[in-house]
């Protein structure tokens, strides 16, 4: 069943009569569907003891702001069914767990249900996602949550770039030198921000739309923190649309996603770029 030849992948679907012997959905209930998240290489291992799997919930609709990896924490997905119909479901970090191999005999999964290459790909990097994202000095987070109004900045930035989030890959920073140093407050983080844009899908309007927020964005930064000039907290050097045909793996490597609640992740992934996929 696992080794070198099985047929298990990351995003099968477990039999629901596996889920109930496992305790991992309960009795009578048909509105859970448990998907298998361990890696492909993972579950043909011999020295690997355990898969993980993760129970999502049957959900009415996507929300466009949980799909594509938006949310660290829970996301959105299409399975399709043997029917062609589509099966939105609702994953989330917490309702993961972990079986022995050993149970191998309760371990049966289901042709009923599928992920298409992707929502898998969504998958892996929402996952990814969980570990690999950056941390960033806790003194510039803490200046992020300035508020203007009832909102902190970082909140005002998810409100301007939300009406335009269907064609955004995602908004990337630079801290440049001062990535990962903690600065004391009065000396300024001076930072820049790219708006990567889905050129190929988004087209014209992705780029409007990626060079509205831009604008908005800078006026943000200016009416909180100042000219960056003479501010000293945080300084936007330059906020920019970028077509994500021109964001290059050097680029990725020295700039970090910003990853606001409900915001970011689509094709391209910070630093857990997933590098096997490197054309």
């Amino acid at each position: 069943m696992f080794g070198r030849d099985t047929n298990w992948r990351q995003g099968s679907v477990l039999d629901p009569e596996s889920t109930k012997s496992l305790n991992l959905i309960e009795e009578n209930c048909s509105n859970k569907i448990a998907i298998v998240i361990t890696h492909d290489c993972d579950l043909a291992s011999e020295l690997e003891e355990f898969i993980d799997v993760i129970v999502g919930v049957r959900t009415k609709e996507l929300d466009p702001m949980l799909v594509a990896g938006r949310n660290p924490r829970r996301l959105h997905l299409d399975l399709h069914s043997v029917s062609d119909s589509r099966v939105p479901i609702e994953l989330c970090h917490t309702n993961r767990h972990t079986i022995y191999k050993k149970n191998r005999r309760l371990l049966q999964q289901t042709e009923d249900f599928s992920l298409s290459d992707n929502e898998k790909r969504t998958l892996k990097q929402w996952l990814a996602a969980r570990y690999g994202r950056p941390a960033f000095p806790n003194s510039f987070e803490k200046r992020l949550r300035t508020k203007k109004g009832k909102r902190t900045v970082e909140q005002q930035i998810t409100k301007i770039v939300k009406p335009y989030s269907k064609h955004l890959v995602g908004l990337f920073l630079d801290l440049g030198e001062y990535r990962t140093i903690e600065l004391p407050d009065g000396t300024p983080y001076y930072i820049s921000i790219s708006i990567v844009y889905d050129a190929v899908e988004g087209g014209t309007k992705a780029r409007l739309d990626a060079e509205k927020a831009s604008q908005e964005i800078s006026a943000l930064f200016t009416e909180v923190y100042g000219p960056v000039e003479t501010t000293t907290d945080v300084g936007l050097e330059n906020c920019e649309a970028v077509a994500d045909t021109f964001m290059t793996l050097s680029d990725i490597r020295r700039i970090d996603q910003w990853r606001l609640e409900y915001l970011s992740l689509g094709d391209i992934a910070g630093e857990y770029l997933p590098v096997g996929e490197i054309p």
